[in-house]
Parts: structure tokens; C-alpha cells; sequence
């Protein structure tokens, strides 16, 4: 009886196998080098954020409005301030890009000019909002016990101020100014994000890394912002590029109603209520402003969407 050896029979059907393939792309290549390089986690969040088109839109609109509020009053050389008493009310021309105001004054470097006011504010709100924030949030989620009862109530008081007598009240008292804007817009901004970052720290203050921290004697200020805020940075970044928008409207209605910024200082709000008194006649005035302010806060909606997207683990790939 004739003894089949295994090891030839299995070498002599691999030789077949190969016969019948052709090798293409990867002819002494190793199985290291076949497979897909590593990425790191932010390079795959790039990757599906920029595979979103309405996104990248978003981001390539957002750059541009940018860009035209701080080079556009260059372009055109005149002080947005300037009064001309023989340019009245003039319509869109190569002289006066977007025209001019009941007081001759240029709108399109007024436009600019109060893009730039309207955006600081509404990245200065949501910078304390972030920051306060995120902190009590963390803060309440880890420790628990009596320093959560105290924060959540303290979130629970402050969130149920009325805004908009806070920003009337803070007005009167602290004045119209930049300062006073973003104070009082801010003062209860950080309740909604203390209660989204406290229920994620309560999701992940449990793994095996925060506990090895901890039984390692890193303080609190340490697992906080070495552990815990680094792990919710995704979810913060979608409400901060969510809450930019937000608080621009917010700042343009108050503007609008004639709590914002104080004269000769000027936003989109204020740019937008002073347009309105001369809808009938100089719908111009009221128009670019108001498409400025619909154009910036699509453009940060397109990117919180996108960033959505790309930092939700369920449809990594």
C-alpha cells in the first residue's frame, strides 16, 4: 500500500493554486504590507468628514464669509464709518459694492466690519460655554454624591432664568457693550452642555483606564482632563459647531431689538434693524445682512452635521 505524504500533497495543491491565479499588485509584497496601513482616530474622522460633500460645502462657505469680512473692507478702502452726506441711499454700484445707508455710509465695509462683531460674539459665548461647561460636567459625573446634587441644582436654578430678561437686566446695569453682550448671553449657555458631558462621563467613568488612574493617585484636574474630557471631545465638538450659529442669531436678534452692540459699533443685528426701517423703499439695506447671517449659520450647520457623522463610532468603516 503506498503511503501519501501530507505536507507534499498540500505543497503540490498550493503549486496547482498558484498556477491558476495571477498575482497582480502584489508580487513580493508580504501580508503586513497587503494589508491596510493604521490610521490614527482624528486621520479616520478627516477621512469621513471630508467624504461628505454637503460638509465639506459647509466648510469651503464658512472660509469664504470669513475671509471676505477681514480682507473685504481692504478691498474697497473706506472706513465703515465714514458719513457722506451726498451718498444717501445709493443702490448697489462698482463704487458701492452692496450701496449705501441713510447716513452715506459704505454697507458692504459695514457688512464686514459687523460680520466680524457678530462672529467674535458668538465664538466668545461658546468658548465659555465649552469651558464652564465641560468642566462642571466632568466634574459632576465623576465625583457624584453631594457635588453632583449641587451642581445639578445649580443648573436646574440657573436654567430656568428667562434669557431675555437677564439680558435686559445685565443691559441696564453693565451697559451695551461687547463685554456686557457676551456675559449675559453666556450666564446660562453651560447648562445644556454640563448635563450632556456629565451623563457621557457617567458612561465611561467606569472603564479600566479611569480606574487605574485613580488607583494610581492622579488627582481629579488629571483623570478630568487626561481621561474624561478627551473621550466626550467628540460629541462637545458637533454642540460647540451647533452653538456658534445659535448665539450669532441670538446676538442679531438682540441687536435687532436694540440690546446689543452700542453705536458707532454696528453688527449684522444692527446693520438688520436698521435695514428694516427702510424695507419699503431700500430693500437692499436689510437684504445682505440678513443673507450673511443665513449663509454663516448654514455653512456651521453643514460642518456640525458632517462632524456628526464622522465622529459617530457606529458608522465607522
Amino acid at each position: 500500500m503506498k503511503i501519501i505524504d501530507q505536507d507534499v500533497l498540500s505543497k503540490d495543491v498550493c503549486l496547482e493554486a498558484d498556477d491558476m491565479f495571477e498575482r497582480i499588485g502584489t508580487v513580493g509584497l508580504s501580508n503586513e504590507d497587503i494589508g491596510q496601513k493604521s490610521i490614527t482616530y482624528w486621520a479616520d474622522v478627516w477621512r469621513r468628514f471630508r467624504s461628505n460633500k454637503m460638509a465639506i460645502l459647509g466648510l469651503v462657505l464658512l472660509i469664504g464669509i470669513i475671509l471676505l469680512l477681514f480682507i473685504g473692507p481692504s478691498l474697497t478702502g473706506i472706513d465703515y464709518q465714514k458719513i457722506d452726506a451726498t451718498q444717501k441711499n445709493l443702490t448697489p454700484s462698482s463704487q458701492h459694492w452692496f450701496g449705501t445707508d441713510d447716513m452715506g455710509r459704505d454697507l458692504f465695509t459695514r457688512v464686514c466690519v459687523g460680520g466680524r462683531i457678530s462672529i467674535y460674539i458668538g465664538l466668545s459665548c461658546t468658548f465659555v460655554m465649552f469651558v464652564i461647561g465641560s468642566l462642571l460636567g466632568a466634574l459632576a459625573g465623576l465625583k457624584g454624591g453631594i457635588v453632583d446634587d449641587i451642581i445639578m441644582r445649580i443648573c436646574e436654578l440657573i436654567g430656568n432664568l428667562p434669557y431675555l430678561i437677564i439680558v435686559v437686566i445685565l443691559s441696564m446695569v453693565m451697559g451695551r457693550s461687547m463685554f456686557s453682550l457676551v456675559f449675559a448671553m453666556s450666564i446660562t449657555a453651560w447648562v445644556g452642555t454640563t448635563r450632556m458631558v456629565r451623563g457621557q462621563i457617567l458612561q465611561i467613568k467606569e472603564q479600566d483606564y479611569v480606574q487605574a488612574a485613580e488607583a494610581l493617585g492622579a488627582s481629579t484636574g488629571r483623570i478630568i482632563i487626561k481621561h474624561l474630557l478627551p473621550n466626550t471631545l467628540g460629541i462637545i465638538m458637533v454642540s460647540v459647531t451647533m452653538s456658534i450659529p445659535g448665539f450669532i442669531f441670538s446676538e442679531a436678534f438682540l441687536s435687532y431689538i436694540g440690546l446689543g452692540v452700542r453705536p458707532p459699533e454696528t453688527s449684522w443685528g444692527a446693520l438688520a434693524s436698521a435695514g428694516q426701517l427702510q424695507l419699503m423703499f431700500y430693500p437692499y439695506q436689510l437684504f445682505f445682512p440678513c443673507l450673511l447671517i443665513i449663509l454663516t449659520m448654514l455653512s456651521f450647520h453643514l460642518i456640525g452635521d458632517g462632524l456628526s457623522d464622522a465622529l459617530d463610532p457606529k458608522l465607522r468603516k
